[in-house]
């Protein structure tokens, strides 16, 4: 038998075509009847692994070395790994989980999916739809009374308002039209938006149904796209407004119909994701940003300011062109100083999450930690030179170097001051980053994309937690200024990117996924250079001749 067919009829042993075998060959993936299965283990020529048909593809064949399985899944590269995979070291430092816990996560996010779109989501799209036949009731009864109305008055006139009349009906019907037409439109995108539900629900019980890990691994979980309500339409309906007949002033004395007025409003929520806390409502941006404080340093023409990273809410490190690192308060005054371990000048610095200084020095090849007052080298590395740097959500370091040659560049993920991750090319082993000694300012957002402003390249280059390619920004193209000048970059509490246009004297704010928000381009800001914001979203831009660290709002409190 064709076993393309077998779908057609029902499952039947390779062998023997006994139907509904019980078992199956995860290796050579064919079902089996039990009969059958000694015959089946008897060709030693091929490895077996034969199991009850329910506990299939638990142990899916590795991709990278024929005939392994794999017992494992890596959660950092999101693939099933075998245990040459392991011993090849490629996974070296990995989370790493049993297949089949893995497969058992996976399944409880498609049923959570599922219930919520089958209780939550589906049920509120159907109950907006209903409202829609309503909407239109309401406006055909509204349409039926202007209609008497302007007949009514009609009849009172003479011929010579006819026309005028007529010119009034066809203004309400063209008005008609288009509110039928929005009201249509609405109507259409709900029920593909229903239909589109309705089969991601019958989706999701296939894929509960099925234990292929790679088909599980795929799932991409929409529900939060269908969290967010169709708009709800609010219209002002036309009326009919009459005035006495007066002959010589026919056209004036007849009266007008009031203007389609169609308001696209918001539900004003979004559905809750069951079982997780809400996600506060993004706050908007300010039209024109605030200049809060000015703090004022000692650097200058001389020694310029480079860059600041915040120390709590009110005070910020920054360093310039010598070999310290300085901490000021909102009142310009200096708290603290440090000068570097080696007597160079360091390349950056970031604060940890318990309020310890770290820098970079490429001249000693090192990354060191300033703990009280003692300066400890905790990474010392070999071949390239460490530049930027900042610390992640999860105490890591990120640090971007350039090889000795200057002809490659990457990022490094530390955890424990230990070698985790290399990212460096994307899919099409195309080099992510510029290989030149430029600013490469590096920030991870709070999705826990990595952003680097590429100075260089002029683009910001951001990629996902695994080190996979998402999108550059290379500025805005309408623009009657410079070209794009990135150098600063950081992110806020709204996964939103704010990086400095250093010679265009202006920020550039992003949303998470790279489309352009907004200018801070009215604070007087010069050559702004390095960038920070603090836990309540105030901006601290560092400007390099002037020695200033502005302190700006951008965001509006709610």
């Amino acid at each position: 038998m064709d076993r393309r067919t077998w779908a057609q009829d029902v499952l039947r042993c390779h062998l023997c075509e006994t139907p509904n075998p019980p078992m199956y060959c995860d290796i050579c993936l064919i079902h089996l009847c039990k009969a059958c299965v000694g015959e089946h283990l008897s060709d030693e020529s091929l490895e077996h692994r034969v199991v009850a048909f329910k506990n299939r593809k638990f142990s899916p064949e590795c991709s990278k070395h024929s005939k392994k399985l794999c017992e494992l899944y890596c959660e950092l590269c999101g693939i099933p790994i075998c245990v040459q995979c392991i011993s090849s070291g490629e996974h070296l430092g990995h989370k790493q989980v049993e297949i089949l816990k893995t497969l058992e996560t996976k399944k409880e996010v498609l049923q959570r999916d599922l219930l919520e779109l089958e209780r939550s989501i589906h049920p509120k799209y159907q109950d907006i739809a209903s409202n829609i036949p309503v909407q239109k009731a309401n406006l055909n009864e509204n349409s039926k009374i202007l209609t008497t109305a302007l007949d009514k008055h009609g009849e009172d006139l003479h011929k010579e308002i006819d026309i005028a009349i007529q010119k009034l009906k066809s203004d309400m019907n063209e008005m008609e039209s288009k509110h039928l037409a929005v009201l249509d439109k609405q109507e259409h995108e709900i029920k593909c938006s229903i239909s589109e539900i309705e089969q991601r629900i019958a989706d999701l019980k296939k894929l509960l149904n099925s234990n292929d890990i790679s088909l599980l691994s795929a799932y991409k979980s929409k529900n939060a796209e269908f969290r967010r309500l169709p708009p709800k339409l609010t219209f002002s309906l036309p009326h009919f407004t009459p005035q006495k007949i007066n002959k010589e002033q026919i056209y004036q004395q007849i009266g007008s119909l009031s203007a389609l007025s169609i308001k696209t409003e918001e539900h004003g929520y979004t559905l809750d994701s069951p079982g997780a806390e809400s996600s506060p409502p993004n706050k908007p941006l300010f039209d024109e940003p605030l200049i809060i404080a000015d703090i004022n340093t000692e650097y200058g023409e001389s020694n310029t300011l480079r860059s600041v990273s915040c120390l709590g809410d009110d005070d910020v490190w920054t360093f310039g062109g010598d070999n310290m690192m300085r901490l000021y308060n909102l009142h310009s005054k200096l708290v603290k100083s440090i000068q570097a371990k080696s007597g160079k000048i360091p390349e950056d610095v970031a604060v940890t999450q318990s309020g310890e200084l770290v820098y970079t020095d490429p001249d000693d090849r090192t990354v060191n930690i300033v703990k009280n007052t003692q300066i400890q080298t905790v990474i010392r590395i070999q071949g390239w030179f460490p530049l930027f740097i900042c610390v992640t959500s999860s105490g890591d370091l990120l640090v971007v170097m350039i090889r000795d040659d200057e002809i490659q560049a990457k990022v490094v993920r530390y955890s424990g001051y230990t070698e985790k991750q290399t990212i460096q090319y994307d899919d099409k082993k195309q080099p992510l980053y510029s290989s030149d000694n430029y600013t490469k300012y590096i920030s991870e957002n709070k999705n826990l994309d990595i952003c680097v402003a590429d100075n260089k390249a002029g683009a910001v280059v951001v990629v996902n937690k695994v080190g996979k390619f998402r999108f550059t920004y290379t500025g805005q193209p309408s623009t009657t200024k410079g070209s794009f000048n990135p150098v600063g970059i950081t992110t806020d509490s709204q996964s939103q990117i704010l990086t400095t246009d250093s010679y265009n004297h202006r920020i550039h704010i992003l949303d998470q996924d790279g489309q352009f928000l907004h200018y801070i381009n009215n604070c007087h800001l010069q050559f702004p250079y390095g960038i920070c914001v603090n836990s309540k979203d105030n901006l601290f831009v560092a400007e390099p001749t002037t020695g200033k660290v502005k302190k700006i709002q951008y965001i509006k409190s709610l």
